[in-house]
């Protein structure tokens, strides 16, 4: 039975008429990170480091939450520094294009306190992030991860609800997320991760992504 069904569900989709949902990772892809632009500010170098550069997220933070403590610097420094950040150029378009022709979910390693003003410029997509803990003098002691490997999990789930995905992620962190997806393509990639994962497609501009995008689905979409 399980087979059969399978084999209608594929069927389903050669067909055209697929269920998909694009899952898109946020700072490298649809904004500045956040972390760089914060380091920029304050002239912290160490606050430059992303996944990019430090695969284990928790180190990352840890590294982070400490640096922070030691310069005394809060949750609402940070967000002064993220008021005045835009999406990168084209990003919401390409969110607006994605959008008429599939559904869009943003899946982030990022925090709810910080995404706000970047979410309202992009059209308020669906954001699925992680959680900050303040004190009461709003210094950021630790932070709240929604679930382990969430990218990857959301793929799982949404494969569990009868969609195909697609997905584009640029850093170390969005790896398993690709593996996961149906499509999966590396964005504005660095070079150590597009050696490490040939396996994904590798693009630089939005009407690339498009096309692949494109590519990977088995419905008649245009540009």
């Amino acid at each position: 039975m399980w087979v059969h069904w399978r084999l209608l569900k594929f069927g389903h989709w050669r067909r055209g008429n697929a269920l998909e949902v694009v899952c898109l990772d946020l700072e490298g892809v649809l904004v500045p990170e956040i972390w760089i632009g914060f380091a920029e500010r304050t002239g912290i170098a160490e606050l430059r480091a992303t996944t990019r550069d430090i695969p284990d997220y928790d180190v990352l933070m840890r590294q982070r939450l400490r640096i922070l403590a030691e310069h005394k610097l809060g949750l609402k420094d940070i967000q002064e520094v993220i008021a005045g950040m835009a999406p990168m150029p084209g990003a919401r378009e390409f969110i607006d294009w994605a959008r008429e022709r599939f559904q869009v979910v943003i899946l982030s390693d990022t925090f709810y306190e910080f995404s706000q003003p970047l979410m309202r410029q992009l059209g308020f997509p669906t954001l699925f992030c992680h959680r900050l803990i303040t004190d009461d003098k709003g210094m950021v002691v630790d932070y709240k991860l929604r679930q382990k490997d969430p990218k990857r999990q959301c793929v799982k789930a949404f494969h569990e609800l009868n969609y195909r995905v697609l997905a584009a992620g640029d850093s170390y962190n969005d790896t398993t997320m690709l593996s996961e997806a149906d499509v999966g393509v590396l964005f504005r990639a660095p070079a150590n991760v597009i050696a490490e994962f040939p396996q994904f497609a590798s693009v630089e501009e939005y009407d690339d992504l498009r096309r692949e995008f494109i590519k990977g689905s088995p419905r008649d979409l245009t540009l």
